[in-house]
């Protein structure tokens, strides 16, 4: 749970579970996981099951005391709608979004199947953005579940991109990212896939966000493409 993220796209996380497990290629090499070894190796609480999915009725409330209206990543340690994570708990981690209204939550999934089957039984307000990962055109049927569901602002991350994603229908979508994987054994991203969904956002008038090129040390890459950054914005933000 931090203020000051230094995620690109957000401002602090907030992380009411923590721990999941792989699904799809794009969990191949989580940093989350190597994040939380680290964690539970410097004996900090939240992480005493490793990367085990753990719930935490104590974090619950924390962006109720946080005043200052922010942008917050829901979960950037495990995934809210994993099967692991009781749906009683799911809901209350929504009635806390509802009830820090002041605030813009994130939240992201690959278990979009789950996030789908859950939708009537989620209550969503405006401040609560959705979004799904796709790592390569096998996946894009997450994005169908998405536009299937209530969320008011629905949201694509490919990243870690793996490959091109072929042509997508973004009826219904307000925002893109698209960024490389980093870190330890990083595989790499080709620019062509990049400008593959750039030119489809802008086609689809969908604002574009290129968070990184990724790779071992992704500072040296950047995030400039065709000369740029990149940090469109839905309209509502």
């Amino acid at each position: 749970m931090a203020i000051n993220s230094t995620i690109e796209w957000t401002q602090s996380t907030w992380n009411p579970v923590t721990g999941c497990s792989k699904v799809s290629p794009g969990c191949k090499h989580c940093y989350a996981e190597r994040m939380a070894k680290r964690l539970h190796a410097m004996g900090q609480p939240n992480y005493s099951n490793g990367f085990k999915v753990t719930t935490h009725e104590k974090g619950l409330e924390l962006p109720l005391r946080w005043k200052k209206p922010q942008t917050i990543f829901v979960n950037s340690m495990s995934d809210l709608f994993h099967e692991d994570v009781p749906v009683s708990f799911i809901q209350k981690v929504f009635r806390v979004m509802r009830e820090a209204h002041w605030h813009r939550f994130q939240i992201l999934t690959k278990r979009s199947e789950r996030l789908l089957k859950m939708n009537t039984k989620i209550k969503w307000s405006p401040n609560i953005w959705l979004g799904v990962s796709v790592e390569n055109e096998k996946y894009n049927y997450r994005i169908d579940h998405l536009r299937d569901t209530d969320a008011q602002i629905k949201f694509i991350s490919f990243e870690p991109l793996l490959d091109s994603v072929g042509g997508l229908d973004l009826e219904g979508i307000d925002w893109v990212i698209v960024g490389g994987e980093s870190g330890p054994k990083a595989r790499p991203l080709r620019e062509e896939w990049v400008l593959e969904i750039l030119y489809q956002c802008q086609t689809a008038k969908v604002p574009f966000f290129f968070k990184q090129w990724g790779g071992t040390n992704k500072k040296k890459t950047g995030r400039l493409l065709k000369g740029r950054t990149w940090d469109e914005l839905p309209c509502s933000a």
